[in-house]
């Protein structure tokens, strides 16, 4: 059994739905550790409500974000990670501790990258006359969004949609495929060469 110790910063939305996925469909796997830079962080309790180890590690009570990192990074590793989810984590990350989980440190970007790095992402798209938006699940590197592409989902830009709208039905695939990365990395499914990941067996990497 491998160890996912997943991120958060608020609700999770993403977090749960790896939760539900690693359950209903039985993967070699546990979440081993729910870990928010939050205080109260909701999905603190949905996590505790379900089993599952929590932890704080509270960004405001370190001076420096090096001194966030490696306590960050530390309490992340006494749960042995396999795999390491970032789920709505709003925090950038330092170079050094990226590199610590290298090849294992997931992300998942409200965008189709690499178009919209950073926030913003879906006025962005709507300001630019964009016709299709999404999201991208991809390894993390140290250059902020990044990493190699993971998977990819799509969806339309409709007449009309708002920031929030436009929002709401990509949070919609965020959930199908974050969920479906994380087993394929899980299941050591995933190959990467020259910074191009591949589905070894053959699975679709992109839902449209």
């Amino acid at each position: 059994m491998k160890n996912i110790v997943i991120l958060i910063s608020g609700r999770g939305s993403n977090m749960e739905a790896i939760v539900k996925a690693c359950a209903a469909e039985g993967w070699p796997a546990r979440i081993a550790a729910v870990i928010s830079n939050r205080p109260g962080a909701g999905g603190l309790a949905f996590a505790a409500e379900h089993g599952i180890a929590t932890a704080l590690v509270d960004h405001k009570a370190f001076a420096e974000r090096a001194a966030f990192d490696t306590e960050l990074a530390r309490v992340i590793q006494s749960y042995a990670p396999d795999v390491v989810v970032l789920a709505g984590f709003m925090r950038i990350l330092s170079a050094d501790f990226v590199r610590a989980f290298d090849g294992r440190l997931l992300n998942i970007h409200p965008s189709l990258l690499p178009a919209f790095p950073g926030l913003h992402t879906h006025q962005r798209a709507l300001e630019a006359g964009c016709k299709v938006a999404g999201a991208t699940v991809h390894l993390v590197t140290p250059e902020l969004d990044h990493g190699p592409i993971i998977a990819q989902a799509v969806v339309p830009v409709l007449p009309g949609d708002s920031e929030a709208t436009l929002s709401a039905r990509v949070l919609v695939r965020e959930h199908e495929i974050y969920p479906r990365a994380v087993r394929w990395l899980v299941q050591d499914e995933l190959a990467v060469e020259n910074g191009l990941v591949t589905q070894l067996q053959g699975r679709a990497q992109a839902l449209i």
